[in-house]
């Protein structure tokens, strides 16, 4: 067996995130096509019918839905899902909805283990809730290398979808959406780079190389603790030789050339 084939790479957010018994569940429901690629092929909300017309035949017929993937045939959709879980006093989030509508990472996943909760009425462990999912590719973006991360252009493809601007043109709240997926990238970019100093070749500065000492709050008068750190201050570099936790100074003395008077004869 070669090195390259024993690597473990990670997984892609399409083929990742849903457990192993919510898809045994699936396959149980003898749907009329098995979603190999959850994120794609849940969006439009077809199998999602299908799906709850196996628990509920009345209330979501199969026959009045599309299979289309135009984003005009995903709302009509999803409007009619959502009018027969109402019928059913049942309810799925709007946000996760829309994530899986536009095909946003981890939407898909949750969605298909949510509505799995609900109709099984079992639990599953280790699953993200939707109130601190913020459907990006952040997470698998932390697992990559660092040349095969995502730049910033990219970022803002993979985290803002066609259809998104689409269902929504206002051009002030796509700028809003992009500037804050670009904060977010550049936010990692740089929390990468004060781990990494050496790899960036960043030059630490004085606040990384002098040692800190925390004062303990709440300790007199703020002023006299200032003098008294000047005081310290002061004694320690009154030495010749200064050695820190990382940084050593040294004194050095320079000797003066010693000038001749002119004599006037």
């Amino acid at each position: 067996m070669s090195s390259q084939s024993s690597m473990s790479y990670p997984q892609s957010p399409k083929h990742r995130g849903v457990q192993r018994e919510v898809l045994k569940w699936l396959q149980s429901l003898e749907l009329s096509f098995y979603p190999n690629n959850v994120r794609r092929d849940f969006s439009n909300g077809y199998l999602v019918a299908e799906i709850f017309s196996c628990y509920y035949p009345r209330d979501f017929p199969v026959h009045s839905y599309d299979k289309g993937t135009s984003l005009c045939v995903k709302r009509r959709n999803w409007s009619q899902i959502e009018r027969s879980l109402q019928r059913q006093s049942l309810h799925l989030m709007k946000e996760v909805i829309d994530g899986t509508i536009h095909c946003k990472p981890g939407a898909a996943e949750l969605l298909v283990q949510h509505i799995y909760t609900i109709l099984t009425q079992r639990s599953i462990r280790n699953v993200q809730s939707p109130e601190t999912s913020d459907f990006t590719d952040r997470e698998y973006q932390g697992l990559l290398p660092t040349l095969a991360r995502s730049t910033a252009s990219q970022a803002i493809k993979n985290n803002l979808r066609t259809t998104e601007i689409m269902a929504e043109p206002d051009i002030t709240t796509n700028q809003r959406k992009a500037e804050s997926i670009l904060h977010m990238h550049l936010q990692h970019k740089s929390e990468e780079r004060a781990l990494n100093l050496g790899r960036f070749q960043v030059k630490p500065n004085l606040g990384h190389l002098a040692a800190r000492t925390s004062v303990p709050a709440g300790r007199g008068d703020v002023r006299s603790d200032s003098r008294s750190s000047r005081d310290v201050t002061s004694k320690s570099c009154s030495s010749s030789t200064w050695t820190g936790a990382v940084v050593s100074f040294k004194e050095i003395k320079v000797c003066q050339p010693v000038t001749r008077s002119l004599v006037h004869y």
